[in-house]
């Protein structure tokens, strides 16, 4: 059993190194296509003024997304099967969508209450601006990241641990922290909880695939339909009014509340 715990972290592991290498290896290539020479791509390695940009992250995430999901496939670390879809989950998905919605406004007033520094909007905001950027963050990742995080990180400590509610809180926290971002970590937390108990219900990616790509693309179209979007509050968009902000808080909950025990009921754990 301890063994599984120990692959849960080698499978963050490998995740996190395909990430590093293959970022820097395209922002190195990318660069030196540009004209730069070693000495100054090294120069803006070391000092932190290398110019980052998102077509470099855009194209490194797809390349890391397609390694990643050959090895995780290639090695059995996850499993994929058509299994879930023949018990026609359709009001699981619904719900789970329903779900991911209710979690939203809570979030964003949480996050703007504890101001948390955000160290990657600027760069984050030039990919969800992208027509590209939509591949990266509503496609690729909510794929990718179930496959790592619930279909072989939680997997593996659901093995390795006596009580699943701690595996659960345990991928969540990795789930979190790999963000390295202190303004996503508490929504991706919350998120990641709710996930790996979907995960652990069902046994299948599919139903937090439609969180995450519900999430994901929220996001992405918010961002894509207000101007200046990094600058906006949730109390912007209410037009400065408080209530509005409190009652909206609600009115999520009581999306979110139902949601939650409608999958309660329509997911049925495997043996």
């Amino acid at each position: 059993m301890k063994n599984r715990i120990i692959d849960a972290f080698l499978y963050l592991f490998v995740f996190m190194v395909i990430q590093f290498v293959v970022n820097y290896a395209v922002i190195f290539g990318w660069l030196l296509a540009e004209g730069k020479n070693l000495n100054e791509i090294g120069k803006g390695f070391a000092d932190g003024t290398l110019q980052i940009t998102a077509p470099m992250l855009i194209v490194s995430s797809a390349i890391y997304s397609i390694i990643t999901l050959i090895i995780f496939l290639w090695k059995k670390w996850s499993e994929v099967s058509g299994n879930y879809l023949r018990t026609r989950p359709g009001g699981v998905l619904l719900w789970a969508a329903v779900a991911a919605l209710g979690t939203v406004i809570p979030s964003e007033v949480f996050l703007e209450l504890v101001s948390l520094p955000d160290v990657n909007s600027d760069i984050l905001g030039e990919v969800m601006g992208s027509r590209w950027g939509f591949l990266s963050i509503c496609i690729l990742a909510p794929l990718v990241e179930e496959l790592v995080f619930r279909g072989a990180i939680l997997r593996a400590l659901l093995q390795g641990m006596n009580s699943h509610w701690v595996a659960i809180v345990v991928s969540a926290l990795l789930f979190a922290l790999v963000h390295m971002n202190p303004a996503q970590m508490p929504h991706a937390f919350c998120l990641g909880l709710l996930l790996g108990w979907m995960y652990y219900r069902t046994h299948s990616i599919i139903p937090g695939i439609m969180v995450h790509w519900v999430n994901n693309t929220l996001a992405y179209t918010v961002y894509n339909i207000f101007p200046n979007a990094n600058d906006i509050k949730v109390v912007d968009l209410f037009v400065g009014d408080y209530i509005r902000v409190a009652l909206s808080v609600v009115f999520s909950f009581l999306i979110l509340i139902p949601a939650i025990y409608q999958l309660h009921l329509r997911m049925k754990r495997e043996a």
